[in-house]
């Protein structure tokens, strides 16, 4: 299995429990910016129905083995349920709990439905701005270069920047932004 027949199963699997969800991570980024490899789908799902997680993860149990423990993650101070798959290579699907963190909310609210051409469908995703500012507000090395090719592919004067601004000046990301906005328009 690849990671783009992964996550289409995984969109299939929500769309068939009715989960509302949107793919983050390197799927994700790779819409708006360059594609790169990755070893795992990660999806926000909203869980405010209790028994959405276990039929999320029941549904999926023919092609993925989930931990028994929801999993805190410390990048995104939300909670997860990790599942691995029976296939070879092993891939690792994420299922991130939607939580009250007013970024976040406001994430899943905007999200829009894109097709994606590896994945053979349409996959609901978070806007580039959105891809932007969480990638800064994460700042490892791979999310900074994530937010400068979203910026450079996606073209600056095409972004609604006074919404990216305004969430990166709540998460104290400006002086980043600056910096890849500069590396971006330079020639």
């Amino acid at each position: 299995m690849t990671i783009d027949e992964l996550a289409a199963v995984v969109a299939d699997a929500c769309l068939a429990e009715c989960v509302p969800h949107m793919f983050t991570g390197a799927l994700a980024t790779g819409l708006y910016g360059s594609p790169r490899s990755t070893a795992d789908v990660d999806v926000v799902v909203d869980v405010a129905d209790p028994t959405a997680m276990p039929r999320l993860v029941a549904r999926l149990a023919t092609v993925a083995t989930f931990d028994a423990q929801v999993q805190f993650d410390t990048l995104t101070f939300g909670r997860r349920r990790i599942g691995t798959t029976r296939s070879q290579p092993p891939l690792l699907v994420e299922l991130f709990t939607l939580f009250d963190d007013p970024f976040v909310r406001e994430q899943f609210a905007r999200r829009r439905e894109r097709f994606m051409a590896t994945v053979g469908r349409s996959v609901s995703v978070p806007t580039p701005e959105d891809v932007i500012v969480q990638k800064l507000r994460w700042a490892r090395g791979k999310d900074l270069d994530d937010a400068r090719d979203v910026l450079a592919v996606q073209g600056v004067a095409q972004l609604d920047m006074p919404y990216v601004r305004r969430w990166c000046e709540r998460h104290g990301t400006i002086p980043a932004l600056d910096e890849i906005v500069a590396m971006v328009r330079e020639p």
